[in-house]
């Protein structure tokens, strides 16, 4: 602009069967930096000039730091780099130490962070923490796997990207005496203290987020509201990735700097095709039998239990979700959308708000 200011135009195409056009203009920073984000699948840009494409994309939307910014174009290498570079950073120009994350503690990870740090670490326990739900635990490279699969995947705007880190040192003055002895003793597999430093043989770093049940006890009603809002798109759009996280509770969702809400834990995801969609609202009044579906094998969902699956306290927020997103509580949402992806259709995703779109 004429102030030396910058204002991003981002112009959003569509390709269906009426072939390719303009669907929405993005001009604010809070759209971009979902657009070009690690919260979407990397755009692969072939480009000698990578540092100086990086370096614009950090000026159009500066809430997101440069290091993230190579990964958003596929020089994932460089983004790895620069991260552990501006982690050190962080914590060598403050006082502060990691400590342990905001919110309630990983029944699987441990997860850690500084104050004014803009990432999140974690990693894997041993063995889980007795609020573990899900049967026989299947250990840490099963975990890891899942992490690094949603690396790969198209992430439609709602999942938070993983930089996995293998066989790193951080200084061990960087760390609280209680977080430390959490790590020594619970994730022993992988932490193992090196003289002065705690050696990781895997370390997986992500943007950080506001909890969910955190932010909403600390937001406006506004606020709140957007956020619920905000958590279905985030749920149906995993779903149109064919991404389903069998784990509902609200705490594995949080929000970023824009309000948006991501999904961020990732031990409990499942193949959205492969979850079993049945319900109980078939049965009579009254009826006592045990549902047919009690003795199926794999991942069974009944969509009628999402809202209390979610755990939202706050009963007029529980009713606007039923509002908005009433067709989550439905069994043919669930079938329409596993019928396109086992067709290779690619359903609808929700990754600029409506405002933006010019039709």
């Amino acid at each position: 602009l004429y102030n030396q200011s910058m204002v991003p135009l981002v112009i959003a195409l569509l390709n269906d069967e009426k072939g390719i056009y303009v669907d929405a203009i993005l001009t604010s920073e809070s759209a971009t930096f979902n657009i070009f984000s690690t919260t979407r699948a990397n755009f692969h840009v072939n480009n000698e000039y990578y540092h100086e494409l990086s370096e614009f994309l950090h000026s159009i939307i500066p809430k997101r730091s440069l290091g993230l910014a190579y990964s958003t174009i596929g020089f994932n290498h460089f983004g790895k780099v620069a991260v552990m570079e501006e982690l050190k950073e962080e914590l060598l120009s403050t006082d502060e130490k990691l400590d342990f994350a905001i919110g309630f503690k990983g029944t699987v990870a441990i997860g850690f962070q500084s104050p004014q740090s803009g990432y999140n670490l974690k990693v894997i326990r041993i063995t889980p923490t007795e609020q573990y739900k899900w049967g026989v635990f299947e250990g840490v490279p099963s975990v890891l796997e899942k992490y690094g699969r949603v690396h790969v995947i198209n992430r439609t705007g709602s999942m938070l990207d993983n930089i996995i880190f293998y066989r790193v040192k951080l200084e061990r003055a960087w760390f609280t005496n209680a977080l430390l002895q959490e790590l020594l003793n619970d994730a022993s597999e992988c932490v193992t203290l090196q003289g002065e430093s705690l050696f990781f043989r895997h370390l997986i770093v992500q943007s950080k987020l506001i909890p969910l049940p955190v932010y909403l006890e600390n937001s406006s009603q506004a606020e709140s509201e957007a956020a619920i809002i905000n958590l279905g798109h985030c749920i149906k759009n995993n779903m149109a990735a064919n991404i389903f996280n069998k784990d509902l509770d609200a705490r594995n969702y949080g929000v970023g700097v824009f309000g948006g809400v991501y999904l961020f834990d990732y031990d409990a995801l499942e193949q959205f095709t492969e979850v079993k969609i049945r319900t109980n609202q078939n049965q009579f009044e009254g009826e006592e039998d045990i549902p047919e579906w009690f003795f199926e094998d794999g991942v069974i969902f009944l969509p009628e239990e999402i809202e209390s699956g979610l755990r939202i306290p706050n009963r007029s927020l529980r009713q606007l979700f039923r509002e908005v997103h009433g067709d989550l509580l439905q069994v043919d949402y669930y079938e329409r959308i596993q019928d396109e992806l086992g067709v290779g259709k690619v359903p609808s995703a929700r990754v600029y708000p409506e405002r933006y779109q010019i039709n």
